[in-house]
Formats: structure tokens, sequence, C-alpha cells
């Protein structure tokens, strides 16, 4: 009496298989090969796969470049540098200078256009940065006081201020600097007194040096 495997089968191998046992044919070792194969093909591909995976989450978190919630991001070149912020809608040209990039020198003064101490250039024009929105100017060129020296020296309506005493407080001077610099770069404004006081009538001197101001402006005509 033989020995029985406990599933049933006969414990010889070569034993001839019992009736009704299905014959190991050589189709039958060929696709069970090939099925072998594909599982290895499977399991390593499913390495790599889950790894990939693996890796991608693993990678740090690429850093949020988009604006915080509520501000929008504006570029421009200021003073020759391009510059790029987040700010709030309602922030003005002004605000954004002075605090979001610590250009003090444009002075906030009566925050109604009417003083003229923030004055700035804009593509070329003088404007009240108080009265202007940081986000309507995305790829404007703007210049500000700071902008006006070249290399460490003094830009020549600077320096005339200084040599003609046109300041006194000096809260003003940024503004008038800047709306000087415009006027005498304007082919379209006179070269008379007459005509550089009217063209200056925006920018308020508080303490009253209009006519060293005046004698600044056109000691430094020819020279801008």
């Amino acid at each position: 009496m033989s020995n029985r495997d406990p599933r049933g089968g006969a414990s010889d191998a070569g034993e001839a298989p019992r009736k009704g046992q299905p014959k190991h044919s050589a189709s039958r070792r060929r696709f069970m090969k090939t099925v072998g194969m594909s599982s290895i093909a499977a399991a390593t591909s499913g390495a790599g796969i889950g790894q990939a995976f693996a890796d991608e989450g693993d990678a740090p978190a690429k850093a949020d470049d988009t604006p915080a919630a509520g501000k929008t991001r504006v570029k421009f070149k200021i003073n020759g540098q391009m510059k790029q912020i987040d700010v709030a809608p309602n922030v003005i040209l002004l605000d954004a200078i002075r605090d979001e990039l610590q250009l003090t020198g444009t002075k906030k003064g009566c925050d109604h256009g009417q003083c003229g101490a923030c004055n700035v250039h804009v593509n070329g024009t003088v404007i009240n940065s108080c009265l202007s929105l940081a986000v309507m100017h995305d790829g404007d060129e703007i210049t500000t006081v700071e902008g006006l020296s070249e290399n460490g020296e003094l830009h020549p309506i600077q320096q005339a201020f200084l040599d003609e005493d046109a300041y006194q407080c000096g809260y003003c001077t940024a503004g008038q600097m800047m709306t000087a610099t415009y006027v005498l770069g304007s082919s379209h404004i006179g070269d008379s007194d007459d005509a550089v006081r009217e063209a200056m009538s925006g920018n308020i001197c508080r303490c009253g040096a209009y006519k060293n101001i005046l004698a600044a402006v056109q000691s430094t005509r020819g020279k801008v």
C-alpha cells in the first residue's frame, strides 16, 4: 500500500495521475512559464512605479508662487531695477513705494494730490503717486528721488538745490526735484521764470523757499 498525500494525490512523483486528474501537458507548462515571467516583470515594473510615486510623495512641495488671498502681483522697473510686489487692490503707489520697497525719499504730504511732495516719474511723466493705485502700474518704469543720482554722483538738480539753498525743512524737496527735472526735460514748457512757476505750481513749499527753488531750476537749465 502506497503512502498517500494528505490532499489525495500519490506521494510518488513517478506515479501516474489518477483517472480524471488533468495531465500537465507541454502547452500547460509553457502557459505557466509565461505567467511566471509576466508576474516577475509586473512585480519589477510595479516596484518601479511604486518608487516613482514614493519619490514624488517624498519630494518637498514647491513653494506657492501665487499672491496671497486678496492681493495682486505687480511687476515694474523702479530706479532701473525690476521689482515684484503683492499688494491689495486699494494700495496707492505712494504707499507701495514707501512701505513695500522702503524708498522713503518720496514723501506723504496731503494725500490729496495738492502738495506735490509725493511726485515721481512714471514712464517719463511726473505724477502724484498718492492719487494712483499700485496695481495700475504693472510693467511701468518708475523713477523716485533716489533714482536721480548716478554712480554716487548727485544729479544736477540735486546739486543746484544745495548750491541755491532751495530748501528749509526739506519735506517738499523730493517732490520739487522730481517736478523740476520733468520741467527741464520738457520742450513744451517755456524757460521763462513765469513758465517755470506755472509748471511747478502744484508743488507747495510751506517754508516759502520759492525764490531759491526757482533759482535752482534755472541754474540747472542746459545741464539736464
